[in-house]
């Protein structure tokens, strides 16, 4: 069985990250995913960087559950640490998990914030991921 989990693919490859990215990370709290957080690093070959981070970002990662606020203050605020071109990767609790939020939901949020949700992928045991791009001039 443990050999079977050894040949996971990463979950963070489903994200469309490349080496030398600077990824931030928002709202970490106990119950992230850790196994994507080590993937994360190692498709981008560094740590990620935090919410003091002092530059702006290619990718922001934004944990976030139904009790930590307004989605699209969150998103807003997400938005403003990006490098141009660069994306958001919202993860929330997959459905039935505490703190899952309705895709109208996020769909809503995104859509006031000025972003778009791109395409949502499974991440990990309990969350999933929502990309979400500024939209094109």
């Amino acid at each position: 069985m443990a050999a079977a989990e050894d040949e996971r693919p990463n979950p963070a490859g489903r994200l469309g990250l490349e080496p030398g990215q600077v990824v931030q990370e928002i709202g970490y709290g106990d119950d992230v995913d850790q196994d994507l957080r080590a993937g994360i690093e190692a498709v981008i070959g560094q740590d990620l960087v935090d919410e003091d981070y002092g530059d702006v970002a290619d990718v922001v990662l934004l944990w976030f559950r139904d009790e930590d606020g307004d989605l699209t203050d969150a998103l807003v605020d997400s938005s403003g640490y990006l490098a141009e071109g660069g994306m958001v990767w919202l993860l929330t609790p997959k459905t039935g998990r505490d703190g899952y939020i309705e895709p109208s939901d996020i769909s809503e949020a995104a859509q006031t914030a000025g972003l778009s949700p791109a395409r949502s992928v499974s991440v990990g045991k309990d969350w999933s991921g929502t990309r979400l791009v500024s939209p094109r001039r």
